[in-house]
């Protein structure tokens, strides 16, 4: 009985072995581990030939049978290459073929300029809330934001330059800019501050762990009941620590006030936040940012400010080169409401069309901008004001545009230099900041 059983395993191992082998360009493994073809595509998906059923039958499709269907293209979507496929984010494509359709078709007649331009924020938005309220990461933002600025630039230079009314000066500022903007971003999506436990070696943010974190979730550490199984966070006083329980890392102060994050099982220092998002706390985390597809925070909000501020100059600069070229009669803004005879030429229409998309995208960067610079000012993140107005404790003023806490305000000048050193050399707050 024994030889017999000791023999089964050997079977399972020997079962096992052809998983293990080098993938060939078209192989892959897929979610559930099986190894899989490209060739497969879609085929033997129950969840979608469910769906189409219950489609052509004219009944309704559940929730989460749609986000199952979904969940298979996105996993199954892949290109050959070295060593197995490569999965293609889903959420990198709409923006690469329906943004030049819509634009192209937005330039056709004035009234579907107006639909298509207004819809387009529409849809963003919607699927912002729908990303959002799935707490997932999504690149469909930035993909988008990246894009725009290429194809800006590209009709730029194939519809405004030949008409010779742009300098090589003024080419040159332009395409800087551009490369400014990128620089930034390219800063910005750097490490913000992301806070690592130093006792566990294995919870290291490399890009393949992180995606698995955002996939599972981290599991919900064992004493502290507390922790938010949805992804919120725990923040229990001294009071309600169970016995025996201690709160503090190696190598962390014992007797400061700090909050525990349930998540990450680490002491936050004061201002750090747990992004759900993410996955991970962040020191002085302002907010998760959909346009870059990461956090702001203590290591990258300078970086993040110099897109948003660089990004605005070089739009404003674009729209005036071009409204200058196809309206010459009249003044900028001016020509950007009423330019006549500017869809007698597809050109002309074009341009026109991208100008009013182009100042859409900037309406949006320019409130961004503008909150960012109110709460610098004040000392404040957007994180501590979204929890001051829910918890009803900030000071609101000119009809909620200002929300000061008055917990880190030290003055409008102390302020700025206290962001201007974010990132240098740790900052160490007065005794009444430790949370």
């Amino acid at each position: 009985m024994t030889k017999k059983g000791s023999m089964k395993p050997g079977k399972k191992n020997k079962a096992e072995e052809p998983e293990l082998e080098p993938l060939c360009c078209c192989e892959y493994l897929d979610r559930n581990g099986k190894k899989n073809h490209v060739a497969a595509c879609l085929c033997d998906c129950q969840d979608l030939d469910e769906g189409c059923d219950r489609w052509i039958t004219c009944k309704s499709v559940q929730p989460e049978t749609y986000e199952r269907i979904m969940d298979t293209i996105s996993d199954r979507l892949r290109i050959p290459w070295l060593r197995g496929a490569r999965k293609v984010n889903i959420s990198l494509l709409p923006p690469l073929f329906l943004l030049p359709v819509f634009l192209r078709v937005a330039s056709w007649h004035f009234f579907l300029g107006v639909v298509v331009l207004t819809s387009l924020p529409v849809l963003a938005l919607w699927y912002y809330y729908l990303t959002h309220r799935r707490k997932e990461q999504t690149l469909f933002f930035l993909s988008l934001g990246l894009f725009s600025l290429g194809y800006m630039y590209y009709v730029f230079l194939q519809e405004v330059v030949p008409r010779g009314r742009v300098g090589p000066t003024q080419l040159a500022l332009l395409t800087c800019g551009l490369l400014l903007i990128l620089l930034a971003l390219w800063r910005a999506k750097k490490d913000p501050g992301y806070l690592r436990n130093p006792a566990n070696d294995d919870r290291s943010l490399s890009g393949s762990q992180t995606e698995y974190l955002n996939r599972t979730g981290p599991e919900k550490p064992k004493g502290f009941p507390g922790a938010d199984p949805a992804g919120g966070l725990n923040n229990r006083g001294p009071k309600d620590e169970p016995k025996g329980c201690p709160r503090t890392l190696a190598g962390s102060p014992a007797t400061g006030k700090e909050d525990w994050c349930a998540k990450c099982r680490l002491v936050r220092p004061a201002r750090a936040w747990h992004c759900r998002i993410c996955g991970v706390c962040v020191r002085r985390m302002d907010h998760h940012c959909v346009w870059i597809n990461s956090c702001v925070g203590e290591s990258n909000h300078q970086a993040f400010m110099l897109a948003l501020l660089v990004f605005l100059l070089t739009s404003v600069y674009g729209v005036t080169l071009t409204l200058d070229t196809i309206c010459t009669d009249r003044s900028v803004f001016t020509a950007l409401f009423y330019c006549p005879g500017v869809y007698a030429n597809y050109s002309s229409a074009l341009c026109f069309t991208c100008v009013w998309y182009s100042v859409i995208i900037m309406g949006g960067m320019a409130y961004i901008f503008l909150i960012q610079l109110i709460n610098i000012s004040y000392n404040v993140t957007e994180r501590e004001v979204q929890q001051a107005l829910r918890q009803k404790t900030g000071r609101r003023l000119l009809c909620g545009l200002i929300v000061d806490t008055g917990q880190y305000n030290r003055g409008f000048l102390r302020n700025w230099h206290q962001f201007s050193t974010l990132g240098t050399h740790p900052f160490h707050h007065p005794a009444e900041d430790i949370v």
